[in-house]
């Protein structure tokens, strides 16, 4: 059997890298190289991706267009990790989790755009609880997130690995995203049922790799509040068959560090997304969340999910959710 030939796209990248770590360990794939000398040059990245099967998109949006306009393989697919293509018409979510059908939409495909990190989060915790009515469309949510700093990218990698050993203090983390219109907002706005945009306050920690995002939940301001154990119902429900999904016991305390913390980072090395569900029913407030790698669900293990998915291999090929 010819096994399926991947080309990552990127590869040197922070997503890139990930990706062909994880691919170069298995052997039901072929992963295809271009010559380091040519990686800039966008006709030759083009004849490489229409001699594979999956090309794997880890570029910069306007370098992910470009690429893609100058594919002429009716058969190769595409799966791009960029922002590019995620609110695409043209373009299938590659959420396998978010709805009903959405699997199935993946594996026929031939253009799949990778979640973003922190639209993953929301969109599995807010998604569902639309879904079933006990958050109306008209709801103003408010996200409250923060990432590691890996999720920036190469650039406040290497801003950050500076101000190790120097005098510049280290900050625990810097809120970002104040102009508001952060690009991550249409695709959270998209795909969640909501009738308005949620409003989305990013940051970024000192710390590199893990996530969490938080939407606290006035739920005083309803006419017939949700309890939490409404809440947790609906998210264990809407995930009971999805192994990357693990829905915590409601107010599990148990499952924060020393009683007191929900950790940013006991995610990290999984493909999972860990969602939590804080409810108190006498003032009607509640806190629901998601915790997740940044470069494991949020990016690279995202993405070699999906690839399976659209090569028609099991789906947790080299992803068990506790690896």
């Amino acid at each position: 059997m010819v096994q399926p030939r991947v080309f990552i796209d990127g590869e040197a990248g922070t997503t890139g890298l990930q990706i062909y770590a994880r691919l170069a360990q298995r052997e039901d794939v072929t992963t295809v190289s271009i010559d380091p000398a040519k990686r800039k040059d966008v006709a030759e990245r083009a004849r490489l991706i229409d001699t594979v099967d999956v090309a794997i998109l880890c570029l910069p949006d306007a370098a992910a267009r470009e690429v893609v306009k100058l594919i002429s393989s009716p058969t190769v697919k595409i799966l791009d990790a960029s922002t590019a293509h995620r609110t695409h018409s043209d373009w299938v979510y590659g959420f396998p989790e978010l709805a009903p059908g959405q699997r199935d939409a993946i594996a026929k495909a031939h253009r799949v755009s990778n979640p973003g990190c922190y639209p993953t989060g929301f969109l599995a915790v807010i998604k569902p609880l639309v879904a079933a009515g006990l958050i109306p469309a008209s709801f103003p949510v408010t996200i409250n997130a923060i990432s590691g700093y890996s999720g920036g990218g190469r650039k406040l990698i290497e801003v950050y690995a500076g101000y190790r050993g120097t005098s510049e203090p280290l900050y625990p983390y810097g809120v970002y995203g104040l102009t508001f219109g952060h690009k991550h907002v249409q695709e959270m706005h998209q795909y969640s049922g909501l009738a308005h945009a949620p409003l989305f306050l990013p940051a970024v920690g000192a710390f590199e790799q893990g996530m969490l995002v938080q939407m606290p939940l006035p739920l005083w301001t309803l006419t017939q509040p949700p309890t939490g154990q409404q809440l947790y119902n609906a998210l264990a429900d809407y995930y009971a068959q999805e192994p990357f999904v693990q829905v915590n016991a409601l107010d599990d305390m148990d499952g924060l560090r020393d009683r007191k913390f929900l950790d940013t980072k006991t995610a990290n090395g999984t493909n999972q997304v860990q969602l939590f569900v804080f409810a108190n029913d006498d003032t009607h407030e509640a806190l629901v969340a998601a915790r997740l790698d940044n470069l494991g669900k949020g990016a690279s293990g995202a993405a070699v999910q999906n690839m399976n998915i659209m090569l028609g291999l099991p789906e947790h090929t080299g992803l068990s959710p506790a690896v």
